[in-house]
């Protein structure tokens, strides 16, 4: 099993990258803020106004460390990688799965089916934490509501089929998700998901913890050798992940929103954790550094995998699936097993 590594994240504005002695350096005005053996990092994530040295990005393109900037508030800008790993052949019939409606379908409907599973075990888990026998009642009825929604697609073979049933699942979700909210800050109230920008200090952290999510998971994906542009379920862009936000889509609700959710009830994101009130919504400094934080310290943690039947890190998550989606493809399991939350 591949090992777990560790991401570092720049967040300090005006922040400064160089090698030095096989290490990652930090500087900021000059001053030396922190030395990373390079060793046991994976990838580099630079948020604001960041400055990387030439002889740093030649040394982590040969040592396979991804470079990814982004906006203070996590705008992807762009990616910097080393050499393209793994098998031409993989990849070719990553590809020749786009003209297949069958494998395509079949790929497109158990990464569905996994994402309604694991909103309807959030919305269960709600529903047992709740203090309010109506909002237990309320989340009970939407979980169930999500899981006749997934029956459903197990009928269905094409894709506008299946986005639209995940599209009225997505509703049911979120039109109850401020029931598992126990946050007394009136800043923190919910009224449906939205994006680019986010409407409300919920959506914004929703949409960063996000954008940590996909990068994880384009970075395992490239690991096992598939091409994170080509995906299924979301429409093909040039510049646009689209296989990275096929797979994140199980994985949102149990990595994501579960974190979210336990960041604003214990009190440690809450109105004062945003720069300004109006929209758009972003996180302060303070608060960015917050969520990654819970975030590397949630990747830590270990789980039972349902299908490999280990025990991994939770941050392992992405690469085990991303490992699994190509097996189906080599032709090695009949059925891609979406993760299952349990």
């Amino acid at each position: 099993m591949k090992k777990l590594q560790n991401t570092l994240y720049i967040l300090t504005p005006g922040s400064a990258l160089s090698l030095g002695n096989e290490a990652l350096v930090v500087t900021v005005g000059g001053e030396e803020k922190l030395r990373v053996p390079a060793h046991g990092i994976d990838s580099v994530l630079c948020f604001g106004n960041t400055t990387v040295t030439t002889p740093l990005i030649q040394f982590c393109g040969e040592r396979g460390i991804a470079l990814s900037w982004f906006s203070e508030n996590g705008r992807f800008y762009g990616r910097t990688a080393g050499p393209v790993h793994g098998n031409i052949l993989l990849r070719r019939q990553q590809f020749k799965t786009l003209e297949d409606g069958e494998q395509r379908s079949a790929i497109e409907r158990s990464m569905l089916v996994g994402k309604l599973v694991n909103s309807r075990e959030t919305l269960l888990r709600g529903a047992r934490e709740t203090d309010s026998a109506e909002a237990g009642e309320r989340l009970k009825a939407a979980a169930e509501g999500i899981g006749r929604l997934g029956g459903r697609m197990e009928e269905q073979a094409d894709t506008d089929s299946l986005r639209g049933l995940e599209g009225v699942a997505a509703k049911l979700y979120f039109d109850v998700f401020p029931l598992m909210i126990k946050a007394k800050d009136p800043a923190m109230s919910f009224h449906g998901r939205t994006q680019r920008p986010p409407q409300d200090p919920v959506n914004a952290l929703l949409s960063y913890l996000y954008t940590l999510l996909k990068n994880d998971v384009q970075s395992a994906l490239e690991g096992v050798g598939l091409d994170p542009a080509c995906g299924y379920l979301h429409t093909l862009r040039p510049g646009r992940p689209a296989l990275a936000l096929d797979v994140m889509e199980e994985l949102r609700s149990p990595l994501c929103d579960r974190l979210a959710l336990a960041l604003l009830n214990r009190g440690q994101i809450n109105g004062k954790s945003f720069e300004k009130p109006g929209s758009p919504y972003h996180l302060t400094d303070a608060a960015r550094k917050t969520v990654i934080t819970a975030w590397q310290k949630r990747k830590q943690e270990t789980i039972q995998h349902p299908f490999l039947d280990e025990r991994i890190p939770i941050g392992l998550i992405p690469h085990c699936q991303s490992m699994l989606l190509a097996r189906v493809l080599r032709g090695e399991l009949d059925v891609y097993p979406p993760f299952h939350w349990r």
